[in-house]
């Protein structure tokens, strides 16, 4: 009588864990390696080396990208609050292979470790935006203890994710961040990593005041003065596309435009008739749909990612009722593609 296939500790774990979560996730976790590849044994076409060096599947058609794609863990912050170990087995059964970090502290030393154990990459992460807005302020840790920390993670990439209201609202606060985020990027640089910016909708509300711009009649936002003023051979852009989007913008005309630029991408959708907000605290909660649900032409936009040499591509949804079952549609979605 042939004996029962060995199961690992780690796809014992991964079931065991997305069982309890629901049951249509409850599928075996492949066992993934920190650089994720194929897998003929799971099914996986075979590789083949291009001339620029990448494995590529033989007779695979997929998008680029989905065989590292990843969850950017915001979208289950709760559910990693209430058990990080149990949403990490599920991501992983979900069928990503990476997931980014929400912060870069001491507590995210602990969380890559497990997503690790659960055959998840943990390449990017993001910092406390205060660091480079408002560094004096209690309580900030500092560039260089998040740096150790990103270092000690294994990081690839710093994110600056956020500015808040009071410290953006004029063109001159924005130069001066735009400054410190190179400065910052140059010392991330140095300790053999690379920050990249992530934006929002706010960025291209225009000033009401200061254009900044002689012989030019459009109005000056904080994203123009972040394109101009980022040092391009340091600071890098994360783009997210939702927010490109609801601001106004074609993303794939901001991804051709920023060529070369851009290190990370986020994918996330947007309901069909929103109208452009740059206030990100009035986006209604159902604006965030799955991938292919929505407005955004994702894989024309992860194809263009390729082309134009992004590292990497996230899923993120800021909102949903069920986050674990929006996480699945969404991979499902670009699995078809």
């Amino acid at each position: 009588m042939p004996s029962a296939p060995r199961i690992s500790r780690r796809t014992a774990s991964g079931l065991t864990a997305a069982a309890a979560l629901t049951s249509w996730l409850a599928r075996p976790l492949l066992s993934f390696a920190d650089e994720p590849a194929a897998d003929p044994a799971n099914g996986a076409p075979p590789a083949e080396e291009t001339q620029s060096g990448e494995s590529t599947p033989l007779g695979n058609s997929s998008l680029p990208y989905l065989d590292r794609i990843g969850l950017q863990l915001y979208t289950v912050r709760d559910q990693m609050a209430a058990n990080p170990e149990t949403t990490l087995a599920a991501i992983a059964a979900a069928g990503y292979w990476q997931v980014e970090l929400m912060n870069i502290d001491e507590g995210a030393i602990k969380i890559a470790a497990i997503a690790r154990d659960h055959g998840l990459a943990v390449h990017s992460g993001f910092l406390d935006f205060n660091i480079i807005t408002d560094p004096k302020r209690e309580g900030v840790a500092s560039l260089s203890e998040t740096l150790d920390i990103a270092e000690r993670i294994g990081l690839r990439h710093v994110v600056f994710g956020y500015i808040a209201k009071n410290q953006r609202d004029t063109a001159d606060k924005c130069r001066k961040i735009a400054d410190s985020a190179n400065a910052a990027a140059d010392q991330t640089r140095a300790a053999g990593m690379r920050m990249c910016y992530h934006n929002h909708s706010f960025e291209f509300q225009p000033f009401a005041v200061d254009s900044g711009k002689e012989n030019d009649a459009s109005p000056l936002t904080a994203y123009d003065i972040f394109t101009e003023r980022f040092d391009p051979h340091q600071m890098e852009f994360e783009l997210d596309v939702f927010w490109a989007k609801i601001g106004g913008h074609d993303p794939l005309a901001m991804m051709r435009r920023l060529a070369g630029r851009i290190s990370q991408v986020h994918l996330k959708d947007l309901l069909s008739g929103t109208p452009v907000i740059t206030d990100e605290s009035q986006v209604p909660k159902d604006a965030f749909q799955e991938l292919g649900d929505g407005t955004i032409d994702i894989p024309a936009v992860m194809r263009l990612a390729k082309e134009i040499g992004v590292d990497e591509c996230h899923v993120e949804q800021d909102q949903s009722p069920a986050p674990l079952e929006s996480i699945v549609q969404s991979y499902q979605f670009l699995k078809t593609k």
